[in-house]
């Protein structure tokens, strides 16, 4: 069989997944100095209820990922369908998103330190293992502290587009 293998579409297949969108936000220090940064993604994934694990896929020449693996601490935050300005403001690169982190409705977590947005979950983390996996580095990491604030409809992203899911608010059982 000697025709050329065609390589699958996997960003086609995979723009018909909805996932949620979040925010992640590390720091480095300088000198005494703290910079903080934030990056929009859908690559967030619970791994683990016992020990509590989450994961994150970032792009291995990412500023951010570099910062993260030095300092060995994050903070997630799980936007709501309100927060669809700043998920794209903060999508951009690291020069275009540094005066939106500056203005960011965040605090700094009282585990790591890593700034929590005013949305509708924090999750705080610690480094646990990080793999190189093709383009991306994966990072695990152990959940230090949460916070969850009313249920407001989620922001998705569904077919190369944010998304609002209306009605999506839920009552815990």
């Amino acid at each position: 069989m000697g025709g050329t293998v065609m390589s699958p579409d996997l960003r086609g297949a995979m723009r018909n997944f909805a996932t949620g969108v979040c925010v992640a936000t590390t720091y480095a220090d300088n000198e005494g100095n703290r910079r903080h940064d934030a990056v929009t993604l859908n690559s967030l994934s619970s791994v683990s209820l016992d020990p509590p694990l989450v994961s994150l896929s970032l792009h291995r020449d990412s500023q951010f990922l570099g910062d993260l693996l030095e300092t060995k601490k994050w903070a997630i935050s799980i936007l709501d369908s309100d927060a669809e300005s700043v998920a794209r403001q903060l999508a951009k690169g690291r020069g275009d998103r540094a005066e939106v982190v500056a203005g960011l409705a965040a605090n700094p977590g009282p585990a790591t330190g890593a700034l929590i947005l005013d949305a509708q979950s924090g999750i705080e983390c610690v480094l646990c293992d990080s793999f190189d996996l093709g383009d991306h580095t994966m990072v695990i990491g152990e959940v230090v502290s949460t916070g969850i604030r009313d249920l407001q409809p989620p922001l998705l992203f569904l077919h190369g587009k944010f998304q609002q899911l209306a009605g999506a608010t839920s009552k815990e059982s």
